[in-house]
């Protein structure tokens, strides 16, 4: 993918300077494997696209109760505008991020809702890796109530820092503003695999669900009902 392609160059272009971009020395440029690895660094910034390598998702959407190693957020959205004559525009795409910046529900509304048209309603999906952190919600909650022509359905794999209680004030906000919230169930991830996965070749086309996929929604349901009940 381009963009993707364009972070790569960065990277590369980022070991050929005195610093790299999370500041550490680059020493040592003629070794072959030191270089690879800086290059393969992951870019500092928001990356979008329309399909997600097939790796990414395997690994980051897999709906696991503990989440080690699984330190970004991948945010794939569809958009649905509707005008008063009833007719709908659709678009969609993928958002993530290194938590090094704005985290990916943040750069939705910086990169993606500005292109919004005021005089349209807007019914917005999210299938999200996990759910928002507390400083997300709360950009969350104040769009919702500053945005009247804006409705937003977010589906998450897992549940970020559940047994924060500062997290599960959070997400009771986040339903008190009309946000509707719910775990992601095996069809959702199906859903996600057909349309946001690039299809790489040699690899099957069917999604394949994980052997605990069933018994880890059904765990993380639990929880959510228990918090915002």
């Amino acid at each position: 993918m381009a963009q993707k392609e364009e972070a790569a160059a960065a990277a590369a272009t980022a070991a050929a300077e005195p610093a790299s971009q999370n500041g550490e020395d680059l020493e040592n440029l003629d070794d072959p494997e030191k270089l690879k690895e800086l290059i393969e660094l992951p870019p500092f910034e928001i990356v979008t696209g329309e399909r997600l390598p097939a790796h990414y998702f395997k690994f980051q959407f897999r709906n696991v109760e503990y989440s080690s190693g699984r330190n970004k957020t991948f945010l794939c959205y569809v958009v649905e505008a509707q005008n008063k004559g009833g007719q709908v525009q659709a678009s969609r795409g993928y958002l993530e991020d290194e938590h090094a910046a704005a985290h990916a529900e943040e750069a939705f509304f910086n990169s993606i809702m500005p292109t919004f048209d005021p005089a349209l309603r807007y019914l917005v999906t999210w299938y999200v890796s996990s759910s928002p952190c507390a400083a997300c919600a709360d950009r969350i909650v104040k769009t919702l109530n500053k945005t009247k022509n804006l409705r937003l359905l977010i589906l998450v794999g897992r549940l970020f820092m559940w047994e924060e209680p500062e997290v599960q004030a959070a997400l009771r906000k986040l339903k008190e503003a009309g946000c509707r919230l719910r775990i992601m169930k095996p069809q959702d991830f199906e859903f996600i695999w057909q349309n946001f996965v690039e299809q790489e070749e040699g690899e099957s086309k069917a999604f394949e669900p994980w052997e605990d996929i069933q018994e880890n929604f059904l765990y993380y349901e639990e929880k959510l009902a228990d918090i915002l009940k």
